[in-house]
């Protein structure tokens, strides 16, 4: 025990040193402004009112951009580029983007369709489903830092509701979560301040490569083995073993180690910080981290595909009300997306933790890798246009922007339409074998 306690002070001790070097408050980047545009004048500049300060500045008009572009009085986020020194410093726009999108009937409907079925995948696979939530936002037109902002706000009350439910069910590791919750708000802190530092050096059109980027690379590496894994499994007609990595990781002694009764494994708690970390960063930046903190836990951890989703729940919940302070203070949520989402994934939360009651093992692993290779094509189709609009590449033809646009938004369909279909027909299966074996 008194281990135990030395490892959570020291623990804490890092979390107050993130917290002060790395604290994410304080409102938006240096070279990005809040607020409002307030006035055009004939010389090529405009007056912006700034949000948070009431200050008025003179912004200069890039040359592309002409007077009737700029968007009046809607509240934008608008990345600078700062030239000059001295008294001669003159601020001129890199970038504009409208923070809160228009939400007629049409988009109120697929956020809410977009929520259950996010809601859905959170329960059953304990990701919190954000893999498919902050393309969609992204999709229907939200800046990549509003969607991250809003998505992370959402999943913390959705997260509690699911692993409560889990809890109930036997399978959430509370103790295993509260340690993976500790390191991986510290994460969060890094994760952050890396988001702020391209917004801050490359605008929100690098902001959205970069969430894009990341989404490719972990989903193709990460989506790919896991469907594999899921797949060898389902071939052998077996459950999951614990992988070598975890054997070899449990075989060491290295104070403290801790028990986790329903996991079932004993552990250093030392092990458990990369888990965390790495799962808070992600988290923060592209407000997913589950992808990667349940795979964590399955294959360096030891837990089982349905402790690990469950446990990931708890964490989600831990992480995502902290990092939902921090970007409120830098006041990027759009409450209205968070609601909306939220609303129709408290119901599918707890539709898809009833699922997990069902299914074998291998079936979890099937619907996350499935659904995070297809929704990593949805996210590549975006990233040309996102070079293009740094100027990375020559501009896109007006055809195939439409294309690539085509391509991402059937392929976050066919990512839902999947999910929605695996696990709804699992459950159905699960249920009549259950009916059938207890008549």
């Amino acid at each position: 025990m008194r281990r135990i306690l030395i490892f959570l002070v020291i623990i804490g001790a890092v979390f107050l040193f993130a917290q002060d070097v790395l604290a994410g408050g304080g409102g938006p980047p240096k070279n990005m402004l809040k607020g409002f545009f307030e006035k055009v004048n004939p010389d090529g500049t405009a007056v912006f009112l700034v949000d948070t300060t009431g200050e008025r500045k003179i912004l200069v008009l890039p040359k592309d951009m002409k007077p009737e572009d700029v968007p009046m009085d809607r509240k934008v986020l608008v990345s600078l580029v700062t030239e000059g020194h001295g008294h001669k410093i003159t601020n001129k726009i890199k970038s504009v983007s409208i923070m809160f999108i228009d939400l007629p009937t049409s988009k109120v409907i697929a956020l809410l369709v977009v929520g259950l079925i996010g809601g859905l995948l959170s329960g059953f696979i304990g990701s919190g489903g954000a893999f498919v939530l902050t393309p969609a936002m992204m999709s229907l037109g939200a800046p990549g830092a509003v969607a991250v902002a809003s998505n992370m706000c959402h999943k913390f009350p959705k997260a509690m509701v699911g692993a409560y439910k889990r809890w109930k069910y036997g399978q959430a590791d509370i103790k295993l979560g509260v340690f993976m919750a500790v390191t991986a708000i510290v994460g969060v802190q890094i994760g952050i301040q890396i988001q702020k530092y391209i917004l801050d050096h490359w605008g929100n059109a690098g902001s959205n490569l970069y969430v894009s980027l990341m989404f490719v690379i972990v989903l193709v590496v990460v989506g790919a083995y896991v469907f594999y894994d899921a797949y060898k499994l389902s071939k052998g007609g077996k459950e999951a073993e614990t992988t070598k990595l975890a054997k070899k990781l449990q075989s060491i002694n290295l104070p403290p180690m801790i028990h986790f009764k329903t996991a079932g494994i004993r552990i250093s708690a030392w092990f458990t910080i990369p888990v965390g970390v790495a799962t808070g960063m992600l988290a923060a930046t592209i407000a997913v981290g589950g992808f990667i903190g349940v795979p964590g836990l399955i294959y360096v951890i030891g837990a089982s595909a349905v402790v690990a989703s469950a446990t990931e729940l708890v964490i989600a919940f831990c992480m995502g009300m902290w990092g939902s302070i921090q970007w409120g203070l830098s006041g990027l949520i759009d409450i209205r997306l968070t609601l909306l989402i939220l609303a129709a994934s408290l119901i599918g939360v707890q539709l898809g933790a009833l699922g997990t009651t069902y299914v074998k093992d291998y079936m979890i692993k099937i619907v996350m890798g499935a659904v995070m290779l297809i929704v990593a094509v949805s996210r590549g189709a975006k990233i040309p246009g996102y070079l293009a609009d740094l100027g990375l590449r020559p501009p896109l033809d007006p055809s195939t922007t439409s294309f690539l646009n085509s391509v991402s938004f059937w392929a976050l369909v066919a990512a839902l339409g999947t999910a929605g279909i695996i696990i709804s027909a699992a459950m159905i299966r699960g249920m009549l074998q259950a009916r059938a074996e207890g008549s």
